[in-house]
């Protein structure tokens, strides 16, 4: 798929129904500057997209902060489904369903989720846990229905790396993976362009609300000496860009209801619905290369201004 056949405002239309979607693309090269930060580099020639969507919470009930919690994901789908562009996998990055101590409910919930899902158009699906799939009972059902919580893969070129920073209740990604992760990177030249997907934010953007990663240092460490890493990642609801040396951070908005700011208010809790602006506070990021340009990567607005 070339660049000048994507339509920008199909995209548009994703964010209409509140959805937290980016949109991604490798276009031959990386995305080079955020903020005048160097951040990619050059990759397999071959251009794609993909789609990540996070933070669903299916199961999630109260109609103060989202009314429309029964339907929203499935008006998601419809909608992507009606894209004439078509992304090349589309990944949840955690939180597939809200928290349960109902062992049986949290099943029920995660394999009614997978159903539903199973009604998008684009076949190749990527997940990850959450905290609220996996915390209670160490990832347990999650991988009874969706398989192993950390992997990787490799598309066009470029190398994936799927993290769980969530089984762990302490939220830590825990010895075991690092060691794991340490072997995948040494099979990798320093150069490969490399994506880490994960729930959790990697470096300590608020561990008072859990916005942290115990270890996440510690994994960041390893992925230092690679030059073209950047990190997608959700859990925080809004949109959040970081930069831990050349590694870059960022996040995805939710799917369900946002969430304030980092430190903005003395505690942490959904935004409330506005009936006025429904979908305020929701919405999806563009990443664009045009060749001999700086990439731009552009947050866009549920309701276009």
């Amino acid at each position: 798929m070339k660049k000048k056949d994507f339509d920008r405002r199909e995209f548009l239309k994703l964010s209409g129904i509140g959805a937290g979607a980016v949109f991604a693309s490798s276009l031959g090269v990386f995305p080079k500057k955020l903020g005048g930060n160097s951040i990619w580099a050059a990759g397999e020639n071959a251009d794609f997209y993909f789609l990540q969507l996070s933070d669903t919470h299916w199961g999630f009930e109260g109609p103060k902060v989202n009314p429309e919690a029964k339907v929203t994901l499935k008006k998601a789908i419809q909608t992507v489904n009606s894209l004439k562009f078509k992304p090349d996998f589309i990944v949840f990055t955690g939180d597939l369903t809200h928290t349960t101590d109902d062992d049986k409910e949290r099943r029920r919930r995660l394999r009614e989720f997978k159903e539903i899902v199973q009604g998008l158009e684009i076949k190749n699906l990527r997940f990850l846990p959450g905290e609220h799939d996996a915390s209670l009972d160490e990832g347990l059902a999650y991988k009874e229905v969706f398989g192993e919580t950390y992997y990787t893969f490799t598309h066009k070129g470029i190398h994936f790396i799927a993290l769980d920073n969530v089984s762990d209740p302490a939220g830590n990604v825990g010895d075991v993976q690092r060691n794991w992760l340490k072997a995948e990177l040494n099979k990798l030249p320093k150069d490969v362009p490399i994506v880490v997907l994960t729930h959790r934010p990697l470096f300590d953007l608020m561990p008072d609300w859990d916005w942290a990663t115990k270890d996440g240092k510690q994994v960041v460490d390893l992925l230092m000496p690679y030059k073209n890493v950047v990190v997608f990642y959700g859990h925080i609801h809004q949109e959040n860009h970081h930069m831990t040396g050349h590694i870059s951070h960022h996040s995805a908005q939710s799917l369900i209801f946002p969430l304030p700011a980092p430190g903005s208010v003395p505690k942490k809790a959904p935004i409330p619905w506005d009936a006025a602006h429904p979908f305020r506070g929701l919405g999806f990021r563009s990443i664009e290369e045009e060749k001999q340009k700086a990439a731009e990567i552009k947050e866009w607005p549920v309701v276009k201004a």
